[in-house]
């Protein structure tokens, strides 16, 4: 069947694949970056904080292979725009992973102490491991719709151009507050669905301020694109989509809509308005207590706003802004038509594996963290 795959199917089919992935990572470890950023907020007591870490704890672990597929698809699948990426967003990045350590430093240490002092400096940093990745996430994709300054020699070699704090702009930020409030209302769902009864109805007033923040955050960044003020990117020429992989091939222009796609196939606001009516139905969910079809929703919100960003992006992944000519795109960041067949030969039968697994795992942890359970616990 593979053989019927012509490269620029592959390549279509592998952008795909990159966007489930990110998309698998927001679900499943994004509630556990928004559980950090709001459980400190959401107790009392030592004990409360200790039921709402316990409910992330046996499977945060797991949930980090969406991280690693993600990354791994990237890398093989993508390499000049994994090369571009960690040139330009090398500091961003490095922030992200220090975060990340932190999480399970946080987890592992917090509770081996009885010291206040010493659980408290830590939820800080629990705290900092969630907002971080989750700020400096949307930062990255804020910046996108706004082009990175990089280019390439003859010989394919990228130089970017431009500093860290120079994607920290106004734009960029906004977008990382949706994001912050996105994994947020996601965590809150995930803590309404899996805290003590008594601790939940919290866990549910978080979620209802946190659909409003994500959709009005998310509305105005919408809305500042649709001013003009970030020209889309548009494709003037190409070899075609089924040439190698060679950026310096092709023009570009800068003008136009980041909407574009959406105003030629209508259909494609589906996924805006997943996001949106998402979060308004999570919130009603969580107001009727029905946490686990909240959860469901809270999960489309996830999915609707990666997918808004993809399609308004495609076909590019990472536009320049100091040399639009060599903006990377679907059809020519890719690797070869061989090595997209075989690794997409590796995900027909290793996805349903990390599928099957991570069923498995959330069947056999299905209940409620209770603070019973905290105070009769023998682990600490």
């Amino acid at each position: 069947m593979l053989e019927l795959l012509n490269y620029p199917t592959l390549r279509l089919i592998w952008w795909l694949l990159l966007g489930i992935l990110l998309i698998g990572y927001a679900v499943m470890d994004g509630f556990d970056l928004g559980l950090a950023i709001l459980y400190r907020w959401l107790t009392r007591t030592d004990q409360e904080r200790r039921v709402f870490l316990e409910t992330i704890e046996p499977v945060w672990e797991g949930n980090q292979i969406w991280l690693v597929l993600g990354g791994g698809a990237i890398f093989a699948a993508w390499p000049l725009l994994y090369a571009t990426a960690f040139s330009g967003f090398y500091f961003a990045m490095l922030l992200v992973l220090l975060g990340l350590i932190i999480r399970p430093v946080g987890l592992n240490f917090r509770n081996k102490v009885a010291d206040p002092r010493w659980r408290a400096t830590w939820d800080w940093g629990l705290l900092v491991s969630g907002l971080v990745p989750a700020l400096v996430f949307g930062v990255a994709f804020g910046n996108l719709f706004q082009g990175v300054p990089y280019h390439f020699d003859d010989t394919l070699r990228v130089f970017y151009t431009g500093s860290f704090w120079a994607l920290l702009n106004p734009f960029a930020l906004l977008v990382g507050l949706v994001s912050i409030f996105m994994l947020c209302l996601h965590g809150a769902t995930y803590a309404a669905l899996k805290v003590d009864r008594q601790l939940a109805p919290r866990a549910r007033r978080a979620g209802y301020l946190m659909a409003g923040l994500f959709i009005a955050t998310f509305v105005s960044a919408g809305a500042w694109l649709a001013t003009g003020v970030f020209p889309a990117y548009q494709l003037a020429s190409v070899l075609g989509p089924d040439h190698p992989a060679n950026p310096l091939l092709k023009e570009v222009t800068v003008s136009g809509s980041w909407f574009a796609n959406f105003t030629a196939y209508p259909w494609l606001w589906l996924a805006p308005l997943g996001a949106v009516g998402g979060a308004l139905l999570t919130a009603l969910l969580l107001r009727l207590q029905r946490d686990g079809l909240a959860f469901i929703t809270s999960s489309l919100v996830q999915a609707g706003t990666i997918l808004t960003a993809g399609l308004a992006l495609f076909p590019f992944f990472l536009p320049s802004s100091s040399h639009p000519h060599h903006s990377l795109t679907v059809w020519d960041a890719s690797s070869s038509h061989l090595t997209l067949a075989i690794m997409l030969v590796a995900v027909i039968i290793f996805l349903p594996v990390v599928l099957a697994y991570t069923a498995w795992v959330f069947r056999v942890l299905k209940g409620r963290v209770t603070l019973a359970h905290i105070n009769h616990s023998s682990d600490y």
